[in-house]
């Protein structure tokens, strides 16, 4: 087995967990690749951090269909599979053989602002939310071209089954399984209470745009943020690849929501 390790922060804790997972995996016959690059061959990425530097991980990786693994430097680490103090059973279990990979629905974000186009991707959420300064955002939701409705709010997420356990949880959100092929719309602190959280198939288009041209608005893709008025409009659908993540051991997505959330204990 070939691997690449990716680390974003440069800490000495973090420097002294990628030589520590280096020698782990070394003991376990498993090749470390020092600077990998797009198009190389290797069979998984380790990313060593937080959730946040999975995603980029995610990212870097793009549309390759490489395996990714994390081991948790941070704080929660929800999308992670093992801690820091877990780097031997990982090594282990990578040599052993003794992990599953699960398919992650990814989103394909278009930002249009005149002539100008943007493509990003998502394996989390898009959202939009109010600039300090700006008023309420009245943004105008539309599904496969037909209108839904007009969301007065602070922002509103465009979470995936993967995201739904991140920004969209802490606005109220629900939980969605990895496998549910759907979407959720989670407004961020609506006008009213009749604005809740919606659920769709992910297979639809969705667009979004203020009715406001002039408002200024912050929009996230994951780790990506960037400031826009309303003169632009986001175009949001399924992408055409996924994302692999690798459980160690019996672990899945239901034992990672009880021990990292607590959830229903």
């Amino acid at each position: 087995m070939k691997v690449a390790i990716h680390i974003k922060n440069k800490t000495e804790e973090h420097i002294k967990g990628r030589q520590a997972l280096e020698q782990a995996l070394s003991r376990n016959g498993i090749v470390v690749v020092n600077e990998w690059t797009q198009g190389e061959s290797i069979d998984m990425m380790i990313s060593i951090g937080g959730d946040g530097t999975l995603l980029s991980a995610v990212h870097q990786i793009g549309k390759a269909g490489i395996p990714v693994v994390g081991v948790n430097f941070g704080h929660l680490g929800f999308l992670t599979t093992a801690g820091r103090s877990d780097i031997d059973n990982l090594a282990e279990s990578l040599k052993e053989s003794n992990y599953s990979i699960e398919s992650r629905s990814m989103l394909s974000v278009t930002i249009r602002t005149g002539e100008r186009k943007q493509q990003l991707s998502a394996l989390n959420e898009v959202y939009l939310h109010r600039c300090e300064q700006s008023p309420l955002l009245h943004t105008q939701v539309e599904v496969d071209g037909q209108p839904v409705a007009t969301y007065a709010a602070d922002g509103l997420i465009v979470a995936t089954p993967t995201g739904s356990t991140a920004y969209s949880l802490s606005c109220g959100g629900p939980i969605l399984t990895p496998d549910s092929g759907s979407l959720v719309l989670t407004p961020i602190a609506a006008h009213t209470l009749t604005q809740r959280p919606v659920i769709l198939n992910d297979n639809v288009h969705l667009t979004l745009h203020d009715e406001e041209r002039k408002v200024r608005f912050t929009l996230g893709v994951d780790s990506y943020v960037c400031q826009l008025t309303g003169d632009s409009i986001i175009d949001i659908g399924k992408a055409d690849y996924c994302t692999q993540l690798v459980r160690i051991g019996r672990q899945n997505f239901f034992s990672a929501i009880r021990e990292k959330l607590m959830w229903g204990v």
